[in-house]
């Protein structure tokens, strides 16, 4: 079930919801939240791929992008880069890459950097939120992306403030034709 993402884009959507349903277990011994939560199919996919390391999950996660037609018809997809940039390997570059092996698109990896050392996810002032994201997003691989089709892709839409950014400087720094977005999830509220 595909839902509509509202933006600067031209187009947005993403997959489907993140979570069905979470229910508060409590607090740990850490001070962290629990939850227990049921996750759409993607969800768990993209929750496995993230989280556990496990990149069997890739090769569903795109076949269920198949649903989503058009996509083939942009010059470029462009990944949003990663904040926890020590994983064994990025999520969100990943799932670029193969959706553009699947559809023949051109993959960017480099095109866009997150030049930032933090996860934002645990800030919630959305202002600072923003400006935190707006001195760590940057174009740093000098391809010519003028007039063109680009395809933002990212795992998780919360508030859509990184996707937001990233477009203004896609249309702004790049001269990018159009953007459009597409994320495998969204979460029920944005946060």
């Amino acid at each position: 079930m595909a839902f509509d993402l509202e933006g600067n884009w031209k187009k947005g959507k993403a997959f489907d919801l993140h979570t069905v349903s979470s229910a508060h277990l409590g607090v740990d011994e850490y001070g962290h939240d629990r939850f227990d939560s049921i996750r759409s199919e993607m969800g768990q996919l993209v929750f496995e791929l993230k989280y556990r390391g496990n990149d069997r999950a890739l090769p569903r996660i795109v076949q269920l992008l198949d649903a989503i037609k058009g996509i083939e018809t942009f010059d470029f997809i462009v990944p949003i880069p990663p904040t926890k940039k020590n994983r064994a390997y990025q999520p969100v570059e990943l799932i670029a890459k193969a959706l553009g092996e699947r559809r023949g698109v051109k993959v960017l990896t480099k095109l866009l950097v997150n030049k930032g050392n933090e996860e934002l996810k645990g800030i919630s002032d959305p202002i600072e939120r923003l400006d935190r994201l707006k001195e760590a997003l940057r174009i740093d691989e000098k391809t010519d992306i003028a007039g063109a089709k680009v395809l933002l892709v990212d795992d998780l839409y919360r508030s859509g403030s990184t996707l937001r950014i990233a477009t203004d400087l896609l249309y702004t720094e790049c001269n990018a034709g159009t953007v459009s977005v597409l994320t495998m999830t969204k979460t029920r509220s944005a946060r």
